[in-house]
């Protein structure tokens, strides 16, 4: 499969898995709101990694997996389920296996972005008369 069609299947996979996690899935352990990243499609279209964060859980301070790992467990378990729908959806001969995983992309850029606002504010005060 060619590059263009891999990309517009992770595209459509992405944008019909969203719909079916907000609307499908009422399992209340999710917490918070499921969003997908990306998807990468293997080019046999047997597997598809989805990549997902928590925005409710995002600004909490324990960034990491393993705070992830319930809404992790539990999009996993319903992995046939969303695979059933998603191939009911697309409409595609074969439809991929799907594999959740959390996108660490987020929480690093949080963790960064807190490292600069505590490094900005040990600077001291500049002098106006040096931008004149």
């Amino acid at each position: 499969m060619s590059g263009q069609r891999l990309k517009r299947m992770a595209d459509t996979v992405q944008r019909e898995l969203s719909e079916l996690i907000r609307l499908e899935l009422k399992d209340p352990r999710l917490g918070g709101l499921v969003t997908i990243s990306s998807v990468k499609v293997s080019p046999d279209l047997g597997y598809a990694d989805v990549y997902v964060t928590v925005m409710g859980r995002e600004l909490d301070d324990e960034q990491s997996e393993s705070a992830h790992k319930e809404t992790l467990d539990v999009l996993n378990k319903a992995s046939g389920f969303l695979r059933q729908e998603l191939s009911r959806r697309i409409k595609t001969r074969i439809t991929p296996r799907l594999r959740f995983h959390y996108d660490k992309t987020n929480a690093y850029g949080n963790y960064m972005f807190g490292l600069i606002a505590e490094a900005v504010k040990d600077l001291p005060p500049q002098d106006k008369k040096d931008d004149e």
